[in-house]
Formats: C-alpha cells, sequence, structure tokens
C-alpha cells in the first residue's frame, strides 16, 4: 500500500495515473488521518493485499494532503473505496468494506491472460 500519488517500482517511476489506466484494477482508499472508521479500513487493506497479491494495486490517498484529487473524485465521506481499471471507474463505495467483500470486487476485474 502507498500514500503517495507516485511510487517507485523496480526502477522505474509510477505516477497516479500509471496505476489507474493499467489493465491490472487499482484500489484506492481515499483516506485521512483523523477518521476513525478509515483506521478501520488499514488493516483490512492490508490483509486483502497478503490475499490478492499482485493480482491488483491497492494505494492510499490521504484527502487532506491531495485536495485536488479529493475534488477531482468528488470526495465527500472518508474512506471512500473505488477501483479502477484502464482508466475506468469499475465500483466506488463510502465507509468500512469487509476484506472478503472487497477481494469478490477485485475478482470481477482481474486481467485474464
Amino acid at each position: 500500500m502507498s500514500d503517495t500519488t507516485e511510487e517507485r517500482v523496480e526502477g522505474e517511476k509510477k505516477t497516479l495515473n500509471d496505476y489507474l489506466e493499467s489493465e491490472t484494477p487499482t484500489l484506492v482508499d481515499f483516506t485521512a488521518e483523523w477518521c476513525g472508521p478509515c483506521k478501520v479500513m488499514k488493516p483490512i487493506l492490508q490483509d486483502l493485499k497478503n490475499s490478492i497479491g499482485t493480482k491488483a494495486t491497492i494505494l492510499q490517498i490521504d484527502v487532506d494532503r491531495n485536495p485536488k484529487l479529493a475534488s477531482e473524485y468528488r470526495i465527500q465521506a472518508v474512506p471512500t473505496l473505488i477501483v479502477f481499471k484502464a482508466g475506468e471507474v469499475m465500483w466506488r463505495q463510502s465507509g468500512v468494506v469487509q476484506a472478503s467483500a472487497l477481494e469478490n470486487i477485485l475478482e470481477q476485474h482481474y486481467t485474464t491472460a
């Protein structure tokens, strides 16, 4: 999980847009440090990451540190979870969602070889 819009992966710099445009599903958790339900989501997302491995990417974006992104994606409550694939919003929900439910949602969007 990453709390940044940029991340270095295997020597190359990936931007948030690189993840969102990818054929690999990307789950973005719009969060805030002061948010109680967001703190509940952190271990849920870690469990999910352990379960799905590289089938999907999970990113966390702090709305207070990234107000332009929060505005762009019309985030009105945190946590808000959005699944992107190939630049499209595939699913969106605000509030705490259990790892098993998120895994089921992501499974619908995995790229098949």
